[in-house]
Order: structure tokens, then sequence, then C-alpha cells
């Protein structure tokens, strides 16, 4: 007599997710250096970075001292400052996964009845909520930049915080499911990390066109084609516009690149998953 399995009920999954979910919590509760990293990485590039290359954000016309972009040099880095702390945050959240895959926890919640997407979604949760977290720390420091924020401003960039989360996470997944050791996954996923922040159009304005005295400054052809395919770019473009009201491209555009990079990176995580 054969007996048949029934299918872990929507209630049984959820309970998976969340307890996953309150695992990865729990975990960067504990983990007071990731937490030190998320306060002073913002500090030191708000502070020492943005305050020392403001003069030089700026030009000179007909005698008259202009900025390159109507803001200060502190108030165009303070968005890109928060997609650095997310993305530092996101992506080695997802070494959770070397972990548990190295003391076997991983290989016994694979076998039990939660879906494999259910404890990815866990995991990628998990993670995007202590990104989301970071980002919220550098959020604190508007005053110290001369933003000037709305709560209309702020729920927006919220929500954009929330996919561009949702979405590193899932790439730091995808990174972990390819890197066996712990060492291994710090060095390759900072290979990852800076190109795609330097390449974002996040420490200089990509428009050459934006006044009169970048209208003749000419960037490398190859530079210029980097930035313009960087997923990135459009990220830290989207908390810009929704921050300081400074779009450099389509304000749609972020959007659509930020759902876009978590359908992919969610469904590339969760193929990886399948297979083990």
């Amino acid at each position: 007599m054969t007996h048949k399995t029934t299918p872990p009920s929507v209630l049984n999954q959820l309970d998976a997710v969340y307890a996953i979910w309150l695992r990865e919590i729990k975990r960067a509760i504990r983990d007071r250096g990731q937490l030190i990293g998320g306060v002073s990485r913002p500090l030191l590039w708000v502070l020492i970075m943005g305050i020392g290359l403001n003069p030089y954000f700026r030009g000179e016309v007909y005698g008259e001292v202009r900025f390159i972009v109507p803001y200060t040099y502190i108030q165009f880095l303070f968005p890109a400052v928060i997609a650095l702390n997310m993305m530092y945050t996101a992506v080695q959240s997802a070494i959770s996964v070397i972990w548990d895959r190295e003391f076997g926890f991983l290989r016994e919640v694979l076998v039990s009845p939660a879906s494999r997407a259910a404890v990815l979604l866990g995991k990628v949760l998990g993670g995007t909520t202590v990104a989301l977290f970071h980002g919220i720390l550098v959020l604190l420091l508007a005053r110290f930049t001369d933003v000037a924020l709305s709560w209309p401003a702020v729920f927006k960039a919220l929500g954009l915080m929330l996919l561009l989360g949702f979405g590193l996470t899932s790439l730091g997944i995808v990174i972990a499911n390819r890197v066996k050791s712990f060492e291994g996954f710090g060095v390759f996923s900072n290979l990852i990390i800076l190109p795609l922040y330097f390449l974002s159009s996040s420490i200089f304005p990509l428009d050459p066109a934006l006044t009169r005295v970048q209208a003749v400054v000419t960037y490398p052809e190859w530079l210029v084609l980097l930035v313009s395919w960087n997923p990135m770019t459009y990220a830290v473009d989207a908390l810009r516009g929704a921050l300081i009201n400074f779009y450099q491209f389509d304000p749609s555009l972020g959007l659509i690149v930020l759902g876009g990079m978590c359908g992919v990176f969610f469904l590339w995580a969760l193929w990886d998953f399948s297979r083990q």
C-alpha cells in the first residue's frame, strides 16, 4: 500500500520563508563587524571624499564660479553612498550560503518539505532587510549633506532601496553558489562590487553637456559604453532623482532596470538552487 505525500501548504511555505528570514536577521545582529562597517563606510565617503572633493566639483565660467551640476558634490554623492552601503551589505550577506553549505545546514534545509523557492526567498528577504537597514543609516546623514528630505521623497527612495537590496542579495547568492571558500567569496565579490560602483556614474556625472563648462569635455567611448551598460548606473540615478531631484537618464529607466535586476538575479539563483 502506497502513501501519497501531501504537498506543503502555502502557510507552511510562508512559515519556512519567515524562519529563514529571521535566522538571517539574527545572524546579522550578531555580526558587529558588519554593523561597524555599515556606519563607518558612509561616514568616510560623505565626510572625507564628499567634503574633500567638493571644491573641485565646479568650474569657472567668465570669472564666475559655478557648480558642474546644480548641486554640491556632497549632495551629488549622497545617493550613491546609499547604493554603495547597500551593495556591500547585500552581497556580503550571501556569504551565509557558503557557511550553511560548509556545515551541512543547507543540505538539511533543501531536503526539508520547504520548497527551494521558499528557502531562497527567505535568504534573499533576510539580506534585503539588512541591506535596507544599512541604507537607512546613510539616510540619517542627510541633514549633514544639506539634502532636504520630504516624506514623499523618503518613501520613494525606500521603495527603490528595497528593490536594489533584493536584486543585489540575489546576485550575492549567485556568486556564493559558484565559490567554495569564504576567502574566495570576499575576493570575487569585491571584483564585482567595485567595478559596478565606480562605473555607475556614482562619483562623477556622465553627461558632459550639463553646463557650458562640461560641454567641451569628452569622455572615452569605452567608459561611456561601460557606464551605460551597468545596471547600477540607473539604480543610482533613480536614487538621485528621488532624493535630490536630479536625473541623468529617463526617470522610468531606473525602476525598469531595478525590477529587471530583481527578476533576473532571483531566477538565476533559483536555477542554481534547483541543481543542488
